[in-house]
């Protein structure tokens, strides 16, 4: 009988322990916000995109003048929150439309890991360290 009531409370401890999942936040895409989109101005040139903005996540495939900055949060907990730069260039390559949804001037908040994961248990300290996303950069 003390056989079986400890087989129950180990089942009932692990099916409780298998309820504990741990969730994060997904961050995919290009970041795009409202201090990158300010600086855009028509007739720049797709050079000149790119050094304020980084390359495009999406082109359009049978019409490469357009331009998809695409960025989505899915919260662990939450909605998912999306924002979008969708650059239209004319036939000389010269930004001619810039078109934006979602909030671009809120705060995300993202956090790059801070903490030295399993991985480098064992490892030099030195070469083993977090990586900086810097995505969460103050304005300047």
């Amino acid at each position: 009988m003390q056989k079986l009531t400890r087989i129950i409370a180990l089942s009932a401890a692990a099916a409780l322990m298998g309820g504990c999942v741990y969730k994060r936040d997904i961050p995919q895409g290009n970041l795009v916000n409202q201090t990158m989109v300010s600086q855009l101005q028509t007739g720049m040139s797709q050079q000149q995109v790119v050094s304020i903005m980084g390359r495009p996540l999406l082109e359009a495939p049978f019409d490469a003048r357009e331009w998809d900055y695409v960025f989505q949060l899915d919260k662990a907990y939450g909605d998912i929150e999306t924002r979008r730069a969708t650059l239209t260039f004319d036939r000389q390559g010269r930004l001619a439309d810039i078109q934006t949804e979602g909030k671009l001037d809120s705060t995300l908040p993202l956090e790059g890991d801070t903490e030295l994961g399993p991985a480098s248990e064992g490892s030099d300290a030195f070469q083993a360290q977090p990586l900086n996303l810097g995505v969460d950069t103050p304005e300047q």
